[in-house]
């Protein structure tokens, strides 16, 4: 491709060619699956578990049962698969070395990472609303043999529904910004499991106060505050929680772009 030619890709065109290339590998295929499969089947399965042991349950804990919450406890299984699949976003074009004719394509960098962007974020937004709202129903339908069930005309249900699929596809995309700046599929997997599930681990020793207000602002914790149906005194509010990480991910984008834009293609 000459040099003039290169100038001429626009981003419709990188667009495009972003959204046949993230349709044409398997993983995106068992991604998507393994999504639905996990997030929808562990939500009705957990749903199945509280109400078979609901009469050996002490009184308190029957009586500050959330079905709304616990109903999308399996979103959180969700954020694994849709994190891998944002990690493979980018890195599965370094492991197979696909990423150098993609820059010959698109030799602009911000245009090509705007362009994986765009077509990661409406995939996993569809997505992460699917699942959340199949799991909802689910669980609920499972509750409902219970006397149990809640309703998304419930206060603060249906937005946390809908929170539950922006937050899957804001944690696709940090997961996207972590593999670009990492560029090795197992390290950035690492590094997103490490920061979603191992961080709160530790967050949770640190001593008092300090402790407890640090553990708020973990991208996880914050993040997933969006799908409590009311505030809760563990977890910043709803919009806050999703505010703070939609910020953390903001940030690991630009620090992702400019190493995008200063490394080479090996």
């Amino acid at each position: 491709m000459s040099r003039g030619s290169r100038r001429r890709a626009t981003f419709a065109q990188a667009l495009a060619a972003e959204w046949l290339k993230f349709f044409t590998v398997r993983s995106t295929f068992w991604g998507l699956l393994a999504t639905v499969i996990v997030t929808v089947g562990l939500s009705a399965l957990l749903a199945l578990a509280f109400v078979v042991s609901l009469d050996q349950l002490p009184a308190a804990r029957r009586a500050a049962f959330d079905p709304g919450a616990y109903g999308l406890a399996g979103l959180n299984f969700g954020v694994i698969t849709l994190g891998v699949l944002g990690v493979l976003t980018m890195s599965g074009e370094y492991s197979t070395g696909s990423i150098k004719s993609t820059l010959a394509a698109v030799p602009r960098r911000g245009r090509l990472l705007a362009a994986k962007l765009v077509v990661l974020a409406v995939v996993s937004l569809i997505t992460g609303l699917l699942v959340s709202f199949a799991s909802f129903f689910a669980s609920q339908a499972v509750f409902a043999t219970r006397g149990l069930a809640a309703t998304l005309g419930q206060p603060g249900l249906l937005r946390a529904v809908l929170g539950g699929g922006l937050y899957l596809a804001l944690v696709a995309l940090f997961s996207l910004g972590l593999a670009t700046i990492v560029r090795h599929t197992a390290g950035a997997i690492t590094a997103v499991l490490g920061v979603l599930f191992v961080l709160p681990i530790f967050g949770a020793f640190l001593p008092g106060e300090w402790g407890a207000t640090t553990q708020k602002f973990l991208p996880s914790t914050a993040g997933a505050a969006i799908m409590n149906a009311a505030e809760t005194s563990g977890s910043l509010a709803p919009w806050t929680g999703f505010g703070v990480f939609a910020g953390y991910t903001a940030i690991i984008l630009a620090i992702a772009l400019g190493a995008f834009r200063r490394r080479d293609a090996n």
